[in-house]
């Protein structure tokens, strides 16, 4: 295996750790949301996360290398935060959805860095890697953007 297949493969897996941190961040969301729309969007993306886990997870493999199978220490935290913060406010939607945002933060960063970090490595974009990673980094960022719209109506209706 390559240098350059060890690089791409470590990139892949952190991505792999932040998908799996979504995963588990949007169940526990679900969980924690009262209104039945956001739950169900909530319950929607959890199934994209562990998809697009699946998908980085077959690229390792392909790639020749173990891939990640566990959430991340600083995602774990979140959910505790989360965990929480939702406690202490009653599960308010509210709350929730601006703990999502915040989740969504930190993965959208995570996936402009793994672009960043691929391109350093001379990793073209006709790459299959490069290509997962930039077709997931456009799905967390309409996420992103929908999560906001949400928030935003929250805060308009408390």
């Amino acid at each position: 295996m390559t240098n350059v297949n060890k690089d791409v493969i470590s990139v892949l897996n952190n991505l792999i750790e932040y998908s799996k941190d979504g995963e588990k961040g949007f169940k526990t969301s679900a969980e924690d949301a009262k209104n039945p729309d956001l739950k169900a969007f909530f319950l929607q993306r959890e199934g994209e996360c562990r998809s697009a886990a699946a998908d980085l997870q077959q690229h390792v493999r392909s790639l020749g290398g173990d891939p990640e199978t566990t959430t991340s220490l600083s995602g774990d935290m979140h959910r505790a935060w989360v965990n929480l913060k939702s406690s202490l406010t009653s599960n308010d939607d509210k709350a929730v959805l601006e703990e999502v945002e915040r989740g969504e933060d930190h993965a959208l960063k995570a996936y402009k860095d793994a672009l960043e970090k691929l391109a350093k490595l001379n990793v073209p974009a006709s790459d299959p890697a490069y290509a997962l990673v930039e077709r997931q980094y456009h799905g967390v960022q309409r996420n992103h953007d929908q999560v906001k719209v949400l928030r935003d109506a929250a805060r308009a209706r408390s």
